[in-house]
């Protein structure tokens, strides 16, 4: 795995919670809120910014390359204010290359889009932790066979930005069961989002983990407990594996928070 504990590279995977609820005062989404504002003052502030969204999947890898991309309204039965939110943020067209160049170094299928607008997955929590929309961005797509080492592979390939003043995002959410946002709480489902989130938090955070091994637990994450409660699908949680490849190591602090009524987590690098 990829060692950059002295380089300017930031990475942080956040949970980014339910449609555009976050910019619209939701009360489930305080912690959320408050953790991304924490998390803010905590990094230097990137000269630019690279989102994996839980919200993109395509054939291959591909990174958004327009100067000037406009923003998907990915939800639905919102109030009629979530279609009209702005965040008139810069494509990085430059940082776009070279992320391609990175990933065809490591054999890994990749193309640009240069059409492609920034969904909600980059806008939602952006707006929180850079309201002035003044950092330039780019997003990569995750790749449709939601394969965990594929994703791992990804991010082996962003460490070699090591050097450039960039924040590695991964914005999906720690807990993405959709059917159990609107079913009651129960002593069961609370247990199993527990499980899943304490067996989450130990493999990113445990310093005493070989890489090995956290690299396996996450290749298998089926295997954790409650794995498939907490994700039917795993797009959400993939952004995570992509972020830990490009780390190679245990994160430096694992926020813990509740998000609709559910425990979730976000990792810091």
């Amino acid at each position: 795995m990829n060692k950059i504990e002295d380089s300017p590279l930031s990475i942080l995977y956040v949970s980014h919670g339910g449609g555009p609820l976050p910019l619209l005062g939701d009360e489930s989404h305080r912690e959320m809120v408050a953790n991304l504002r924490q998390v803010t003052a905590q990094i230097a502030r990137p000269a630019a910014i690279i989102v994996i969204s839980a919200h993109w999947e395509a054939g291959k890898a591909t990174i958004t390359a327009g100067a000037n991309p406009s923003l998907i309204y990915d939800y639905y039965g919102f109030p009629k204010q979530s279609y009209e939110i702005q965040y008139p943020v810069s494509g990085e067209p430059a940082l776009a290359r070279k992320v391609l160049a990175l990933l065809k170094d490591k054999g890994i299928d990749a193309e640009l889009d240069d059409q492609r607008g920034f969904d909600h997955g980059l806008f939602v929590p952006l707006k929180i932790m850079y309201p002035e929309a003044d950092i330039p961005c780019i997003q990569l797509s995750l790749v449709d066979s939601l394969n965990p080492v594929e994703h791992i592979k990804l991010g082996e390939a962003l460490a070699g930005l090591g050097k450039e003043n960039v924040l590695v995002t991964g914005s999906g959410f720690s807990f993405h069961n959709l059917r159990a946002f609107f079913a009651p709480v129960t002593a069961e489902s609370q247990l199993m989002n527990e499980s899943f989130e304490r067996w989450l938090i130990d493999t990113c955070s445990d310093r005493g983990l070989d890489e090995r091994d956290r690299a396996q637990r996450l290749a298998c994450w089926e295997d954790a407990p409650a794995a498939r409660y907490c994700h039917p699908r795993e797009e959400h949680l993939l952004p995570l594996h992509v972020c830990y490849g490009t780390a190679g190591r245990a994160c430096r602090k694992a926020f813990e928070l509740n998000i609709l009524g559910r425990k979730a987590s976000a990792y810091l690098w």
